[in-house]
């Protein structure tokens, strides 16, 4: 493999890493504040067809942007109030968000199929972009960059703020936050509204930016992948990117050796590579000694009702 070779795969990897990236660092802020939110598909769905039917009638990626993540904060702010609110069950309620958002992207999408719009435009890094060989890694659109942007800011604002270390209390102790004046629910759904908003986000990258295009359940499973990112990651930002990264170089190198030819191997089961991967590595950090380093937040998934 040359050089040149290895790069264009390198900069595919980080192109389809961003949406799983962005999907799964807005659930990670969204499971640290103890709330289990499985709608993360149905959002990214959601999210994609009103992107993509927002850049087919106005013609602006920003409007289009815009229109993903309230999509996907209007879905997010549905779950919040029938979890927080109406204490359903978080399980139940996200797989029924998912299958709702599956109905309601392919109801939206209805005479969007194979309409073409232009895709997002890249950016080249001043000093970077023209460097021999290593350049195409910075020619990117702006969405890949944020998505590496969100998880730092994500990763300092869990560490370093009072906030952040405000909403990880009310995932690891909610009745010890509430007890000292922290508002446990509006906490709470403002992270579930962050996860919305990166899902959504997510799945505009789809039909605005990796396939310019929308097709129903383009997703493809990327929502249930980042929320096994979330676990690989065991709940932080930088291992979650690398997770991001990972699978989608998975995805990348079963292309590539789909379209070269090296394996004499079916294009279905080079197909299954991501997902085999992804339960390979789920099961491997479930069981033995690296279970304990992988806890979850301590009220993960638990209802919260505030004390009479």
């Amino acid at each position: 493999m040359s050089p040149d070779t290895l790069v264009s795969l390198l900069a595919t990897t980080l192109t389809a890493a961003t949406p799983l990236l962005l999907a799964a660092i807005g659930e990670l802020v969204v499971e640290r504040a103890g709330v289990l939110n499985l709608g993360v598909e149905g959002m990214m769905l959601t999210g994609a067809v009103s992107g993509f039917a927002a850049m087919a009638l106005t013609g602006s990626h920003a409007l289009a942007l815009l229109a993903a993540i309230l999509a996907g904060m209007g879905l997010a702010a549905v779950f919040g109030f029938l979890v927080l609110t109406l204490m359903s069950n978080q399980v139940a309620t996200g797989l029924a968000l998912t299958i709702f958002g599956t109905g309601l992207s392919a109801l939206i999408g209805t005479g969007f199929t194979g309409e073409p719009v232009p895709a997002l435009p890249k950016l080249m890094l001043p000093g970077l972009s023209t460097l021999p060989i290593l350049g195409k890694l910075f020619e990117q659109d702006a969405l890949v960059y944020f998505a590496v942007f969100a998880v730092a800011a994500v990763a300092w604002f869990l560490r370093s703020t009072r906030a952040g270390l405000v909403l990880r209390a009310v995932g690891e102790a909610d009745l010890s936050a509430h007890s000292i004046g922290y508002p446990v629910l509006r906490i709470r759904f403002l992270a579930i509204l962050f996860g919305g908003a990166m899902a959504g986000l997510g799945g505009a990258y789809l039909s605005l930016a990796y396939t310019p295009m929308w097709v129903e359940n383009m997703t493809a499973g990327r929502g249930w992948i980042a929320l096994a990112i979330v676990v690989f990651a065991a709940w932080r930002p930088w291992r979650a990117a690398g997770g991001a990264y990972l699978f989608g170089g998975v995805t990348v190198l079963q292309l590539y050796l789909q379209g070269s030819g090296l394996l004499p191997i079916p294009p279905q089961l080079l197909s299954m590579l991501p997902y085999l991967g992804t339960i390979l590595v789920l099961t491997l950090i479930s069981s033995g000694p690296f279970r304990r380093r992988f806890s979850p937040p301590a009220c993960l998934g638990k209802p919260f009702r505030p004390p009479a």
